[in-house]
């Protein structure tokens, strides 16, 4: 029977732990968000096709066990997942008629076991944008007491039975002003289980306005699941339609009842959208969820929900600390002015030893910029942009990559295409590997490697140390825009078109 245990951090942070071999049942494997594995064998490299596949005329040293174990093709974009647990992997895709799909598959073979397809959403609001480039599920899925919850391209947080296996689903919910009736959702072959689901959009308490994609990875914690609506700008970039949306709201885990939201205001200080997830440690003893909002703004706050205001409202999060990483850019001389510098936070905190870990991003399609990495002093309260900062690194450009961090080296990259290995306590530069694309994904920390895909479709597999050192390249078929996991002795990579498996032989080679 396959089991997940988890080892709890040194100093004081119960959720930095790694993840010991087995199963990666949500994003970074934890919910420190610290994607450190203790996998051991994993390939340094592998050939995108099954050594048969080599031509006949192929030299000795080029038959050698490619790794590969096996492949599954998809569709055209992929950003949600992998991941694994009790024997199947989840994934979350786009659909050919321009929609979304989450997916089961089989963890030994890959083989399809059910398919969700969502289709996209309708509406006549001429000022929205939202999934105009058919990404479709952006999330990547969590794992947690036999259920599933994925936020969906129509900015639903969706609970379903991870086997597939129906429910009695809650009737759609009309989406006041859209101008058209939703589909509801449709499954192709199997039926599959929707246990709940939550519309971000139609309910009047969240009233999300989401730009581009939503995203999140939702973190699941006790009965709660807490989950950011993907808030943002008009089509024009102009205003923010719904500045009192809520950034981060939490659920119950069982029905999807909305129990409470932030009330901080965020969206009256947005740049262009939130795209970042929940991460959660305890620091002395107390325990916090931190977020990286869309001002650029990292905010940490108590998990147990405060009674709501006004007598049948959503209760709310009460925000422990807040630290602004531009600010701190600032200070350490990162930006000349505001259109090359502050961003939004798109990647996910992470907790280790005591502190988080975040850096500032923006949009892909906005191009390279000036950016920042701070270290925060998790234990404090109230604004610790000043006496909070530990560190700031003002060398890293804009990035969407969340770190890892293993040893006391971090490990991160930028939108550049660079690759580095910081100090955890100094933030000093140890290394740096400059690659030919742009980088999108985050790195995996496992069996003494360090893997980073990139938006050129290479994989890049450092050895984790102070000094660098390349153990592989591989060459694979479109850009790496999720990032790579490991399970079960078993590296995963998932393309835009390509989930990968990958498995040392025998032998260990």
């Amino acid at each position: 029977m396959r089991r997940m245990a988890l080892m709890t951090a040194a100093a004081g942070c119960l959720l930095a732990q790694r993840s010991l071999a087995g199963d990666w049942p949500q994003w970074c494997g934890n919910a420190a968000r610290n994607a450190v594995s203790a996998e051991t064998r994993l390939p340094a490299a592998f050939s995108p096709s099954p050594a048969s596949a080599a031509a006949p005329e192929a030299p000795a040293a080029e038959a050698e066990p490619t790794h590969l174990k096996w492949k599954l093709r998809l569709n055209t974009h992929a950003y949600g997942g992998p991941v694994v647990a009790d024997g199947k992997i989840f994934i979350g895709t786009n659909n050919h008629d321009g929609g979304g799909a989450v997916m089961g598959l089989e963890e030994a073979t890959g083989r399809a076991l059910w398919r969700l397809t969502i289709p996209r959403m309708l509406t006549e609001w001429k000022d929205f944008n939202y999934d105009d480039l058919s990404l479709g599920v952006c999330s990547t899925p969590t794992l947690a007491d036999h259920r599933l919850f994925v936020v969906t391209n129509r900015d639903e947080m969706v609970c379903l039975d991870p086997d597939g296996k129906s429910h009695a689903a809650e009737p759609d919910v009309a989406r006041p002003n859209a101008g058209s009736e939703q589909p509801p959702l449709t499954t192709d072959s199997n039926a599959v289980g929707i246990v709940w689901r939550f519309d971000m959009i139609a309910d009047k308490d969240v009233n999300s306005w989401p730009q581009d994609a939503a995203d999140c990875s939702v973190l699941v914690h006790g009965e709660h699941v807490f989950v950011c609506p993907s808030n943002g700008v008009n089509r024009g970039h102009t205003i923010v339609p719904h500045p009192d949306a809520p950034s981060l709201i939490v659920l119950d885990k069982h029905t999807g009842r909305l129990i409470a939201r932030d009330f901080e205001q965020v969206g009256h200080r947005l740049f262009h959208g939130e795209w970042s997830s929940p991460a959660l440690g305890e620091v002395n003893g107390r325990t916090l969820v931190v977020f990286g909002g869309g001002d650029g703004v990292c905010y940490a706050f108590d998990p147990v929900p405060a009674a709501p205001a006004v007598e049948g409202a959503p209760g709310v999060l009460k925000c422990v600390w807040h630290f602004d990483v531009n600010a701190a850019a600032k200070r350490g001389g990162a930006y000349k002015n505001n259109v090359t510098g502050p961003s939004e936070i798109i990647a996910t905190p992470v907790f280790y030893h005591n502190r988080v870990y975040v850096g500032v991003g923006q949009d892909p399609r906005h191009g390279q910029g000036r950016g920042a990495l701070a270290c925060i002093d998790a234990s404090g309260s109230g604004d610790v942009t000043a006496n909070g900062l530990v560190w700031v690194n003002t060398d890293i450009d804009r990035s969407l990559t969340t770190v890892a961090i293993q040893d006391g080296i971090l490990y991160t990259a930028d939108f550049s295409g660079r690759i580095f290995a910081l100090d955890a306590d100094t933030g000093r530069e140890l290394w740096r590997h400059v690659t030919d694309g742009p980088i999108w994904s985050s790195p995996l920390v496992a069996d003494g490697k360090v893997y980073v895909g990139t938006d050129t479709g290479v994989l890049w597999t450092f050895a984790a140390s102070r000094e660098l050192k390349i153990l592989g390249e591989t060459h694979l078929d479109s850009p790496i825009s999720t990032s790579p996991i490991a399970a079960n002795g078993v590296l995963y990579v998932m393309t835009q078109r390509w989930l990968y498996a990958a498995a040392s032989s025998a032998d260990g080679r």
